[in-house]
């Protein structure tokens, strides 16, 4: 009786985790970290899952239910993670709770000025901002370029889609102009 709490259901991941595992993949792309600009630190992964969770959090967003209630899952299996990378990176017990503060206040900071550069036409605005928060400022019109494409990807897709779909974000081309310079 008590073998069968530890069965098949243990060993099963959430369609939630699933989704998340693959945009965590998703964030550590090399070609986001060579071409991309983003530091290959901590940091920059941060920044790089950031980004890639705010472009799916924001398609869950306009989704009708049960979307909603899987975007804060999403959220809550996006935290779980940063916070056991602080926990196996050894910072203590009594510091996780703080740095989880602030990494929230950065997360939550970035995805207000991502989205409103997402709002504002072109690239400029996104291009911006990502040269603040994410990565050199030299790069960052080719991010910009591949989180509209991202955007424009996810759009297309519903919560089956999101949830299922190979491949959810575009790969980064870095423009021609930029391969000369």
């Amino acid at each position: 009786m008590i073998f069968g709490l530890f069965g098949k259901r243990a060993n099963q991941r959430s369609p939630v985790d699933t989704l998340f595992a693959r945009v965590a993949e998703a964030s550590r792309l090399p070609a986001l970290y060579i071409e991309g600009g983003i530091p290959d630190s901590f940091e920059g992964r941060f920044e790089s899952l950031t980004l890639h969770v705010f472009l799916v959090l924001r398609r869950l967003r306009d989704l009708p239910s049960p979307a909603a209630e899987l975007a804060q899952e999403f959220i809550d299996a996006c935290f779980a993670y940063l916070e056991l990378g602080f926990r196996n990176g050894g910072v203590s017990d009594i510091a996780v709770p703080k740095k989880m503060k602030k990494i929230g206040q950065m997360f939550y900071g970035r995805v207000q000025a991502y989205e409103a550069a997402l709002a504002a036409p072109g690239l400029e605005a996104l291009a911006e901002a990502l040269g603040r928060n994410a990565c050199a400022p030299a790069a960052a019109p080719s991010l910009a370029a591949y989180m509209r494409a991202a955007q424009e990807r996810l759009a297309s897709a519903d919560l089956d889609g999101i949830l299922n779909r190979e491949g959810l974000f575009p790969a980064l081309s870095v423009p021609e102009a930029a391969h000369d310079a």
